[in-house]
């Protein structure tokens, strides 16, 4: 299928330059961007990504993660091939690397209207975006986040970040969740590790916290890489003060993949300092991922302390909260807007 791309303008002699992300690349007639899944054809941009949904799912939208937004929901998850960066460490190279190799582009094209009836049909509260990059579905996302919110469900997107302002600003009224993953706290992380930017990542975020979207924000910790109590200190002050002291900060530990099957997996000691780290920059809610069991996954009331929901994995086990209020000090922990299953 030959989809038209959106957010594109037409240069000289053929060529285009992509408005989608923050590369802002220029590609030249018959080639494709960084991403690999938008082509200009004789100085028009297409996406090659709009109808190759390789990866849906009903999932817990605990699992994107998000801890505080519909809590105990299902959510309907989908991705395409590709990605805009080429991070060393994916843990989906997969589903990314293909298209920026210039392999075959697989998937099964699910028209929107389908994919927004498979989520009422499932029962799940939400479409979310994710698995691959959703910016760079971005016309399938646009598409299917319009039709969900207009039936009633919410939409999330889980990403790196690394969208254009216009990109934001298109998808600002469809989408009312995302967890944006802050890799580091360095440029030099970003360029040579992810072959990215870091100040387009902050400034997005901070723009998407403008858009009044709920966030919450990833950090895969890497031994030797991230994990130096400078830059977790850095990232966890960013996000209090940037963000909001109620932001949840998810520290996640890292397994050796992709181009880093050698290097040794996060040790829990570390995560347990990143989380002690992000309490100390006056963070209320710090979670620790891909460690099941660690006591470390719980909701706090940051009034009184109360451990409030408690979890293990992405199953919540107990849930004092009234609506979520706190059972013992009347604190708001979970903003009424983001319990309402109907947008």
């Amino acid at each position: 299928m030959n989809t038209p791309a959106l957010l594109w303008r037409p240069l000289e002699k053929n060529t285009v330059q992509c408005l989608l992300c923050a590369h802002f690349c220029r590609i030249d007639d018959g080639d494709r961007g960084q991403c690999g899944v938008r082509e200009n054809r004789a100085g028009s941009l297409f996406s090659l990504s709009y109808d190759k949904v390789a990866a849906l799912n009903l999932d817990p939208v605990e699992k994107k993660p998000l801890f505080h937004f519909l809590p105990g929901t299902t959510t309907l998850s989908l991705g395409t091939p590709g990605c805009n960066l080429a991070c060393l460490f994916c843990q989906n190279d997969s589903l990314s690397l293909p298209p920026r190799l210039g392999g075959q582009i697989k998937g099964e094209s699910i028209p929107p209207r389908d994919i927004v009836r498979m989520a009422q049909t499932s029962g799940a509260a939400s479409v979310a975006y994710t698995y691959s990059e959703p910016t760079v579905f971005f016309e399938l996302m646009l598409e299917t986040a319009t039709l969900a919110k207009e039936v009633g469900l919410k939409n999330i997107m889980v990403s790196n970040g690394f969208q254009s302002p216009q990109c934001l600003d298109e998808l600002g009224t469809v989408i009312q969740a995302a967890n944006i993953d802050l890799k580091s706290f360095r440029d030099d992380f970003y360029r040579d590790v992810c072959s990215a930017r870091l100040d387009p990542v902050l400034k997005n975020l901070a723009h998407m916290k403008r858009l009044g979207w709920h966030l919450e924000v990833t950090t895969l910790v890497i031994p030797e890489l991230n994990d130096s109590d400078r830059e977790l200190t850095n990232i966890a002050r960013f996000v209090c003060d940037e963000l909001g002291a109620d932001t949840p900060w998810h520290v996640s530990r890292f397994h050796p993949c992709h181009h880093m099957r050698e290097h040794p997996p996060t040790p829990l000691d570390t995560l347990k300092r990143a989380y002690d780290i992000g309490r100390a920059a006056s963070l209320h809610h710090v979670f620790v991922g891909n460690v099941p069991g660690s006591g470390l996954e719980d909701t706090l009331c940051p009034g009184c302390g109360l451990r409030v929901v408690e979890r293990s994995g992405f199953t919540i086990l107990r849930d004092r909260l009234r609506r979520g209020v706190c059972a013992g000090c009347g604190e708001i922990v979970i903003r009424q807007e983001n319990l309402e299953k109907n947008v």
